[in-house]
């Protein structure tokens, strides 16, 4: 009498079960994970005590008074899994006629220590852009290695769209023309959409926006994103802006003045 077969193809049927459930268990938990970094695109560094996008390698602060004393030496030394500060932006002058507090040191303090920087101005929309912009000139002198010059406008103080956008033009045109370099216009993603818009697409942009994970809600390519104003830095007892860089280390050597 020939032997049975059927608890072989019982037990092969067993084995093929279970292997296909192994399989789809395994596909469905890297498929989780997948999606979980796709989901995840800052981590948190408890160092910083904040978040920092993943995909992109440049970072850096900026600061001013608000930020008090800085020791740039501690700054400089700080690095949290290849993220230091790369960069810095530093307030230097406000209106017609006030400068920060802290520029001076700041902006000499962070030369010192080989951190490349930028200066900014804060623009009021009340005042005339060229006396803004002169200013700005006269107690910032920009060289070989350091970022354009920057205007930062955040708020329209009221003021008619139209001349808002006149000063604000009058005011970028004093610095290209005095600097040789186009500047960069810092805004909130909101006030750049609601106030100045396409007007003002040609000037490289340094945008803040800090509820998205992967890239600021704007729609217009930009260069800078501050996407935390939360953060914490070695040798700076305040609260500090973070900030990342669109591009690569090339990229940013070819944004320095020459």
């Amino acid at each position: 009498m020939p032997k049975k077969s059927k608890p072989k193809i019982k037990f092969l049927t067993t084995f093929l079960i279970i292997g296909f459930i192994g399989f789809t268990v395994c596909v469905c938990w890297f498929y989780w994970q997948y999606k979980l970094q796709q989901k995840s695109q800052q981590t948190f560094y408890k160092a910083f005590e904040t978040s920092i996008p993943n995909r992109y390698k440049i970072h850096g602060i900026d600061v001013s008074k608000h930020q008090s004393y800085i020791y740039w030496n501690a700054v400089k030394k700080m690095k949290i899994d290849n993220i230091s500060v790369d960069f810095v932006f530093i307030k230097a002058t406000e209106g017609v006629a006030t400068t920060d507090a802290m520029f001076k040191k700041n902006w000499e303090q962070s030369e010192k220590n080989n951190i490349p920087h930028g200066a900014y101005h804060y623009f009021l929309a009340t005042k005339d852009g060229k006396q803004q912009a002169q200013n700005f000139i006269k107690n910032v002198t920009l060289q070989k290695g350091d970022l354009p010059p920057v205007i930062d406008i955040e708020k329209d103080f009221s003021v008619n769209n139209n001349i808002l956008k006149t000063r604000l033009k009058d005011c970028l045109n004093e610095l290209q023309q005095n600097y040789g370099i186009k500047p960069i216009l810092y805004t909130y993603s909101d006030f750049y959409s609601n106030f100045l818009g396409e007007d003002f697409n040609s000037y490289p942009l340094w945008v803040a926006h800090y509820t998205d994970e992967n890239e600021p809600d704007i729609n217009r390519n930009w260069l800078f994103w501050q996407h935390s104003e939360t953060g914490r830095v070695n040798g700076i007892t305040e609260k500090v802006d973070f900030n990342v860089f669109a591009g690569d280390n090339k990229l940013f050597s070819n944004l320095l003045i020459k």
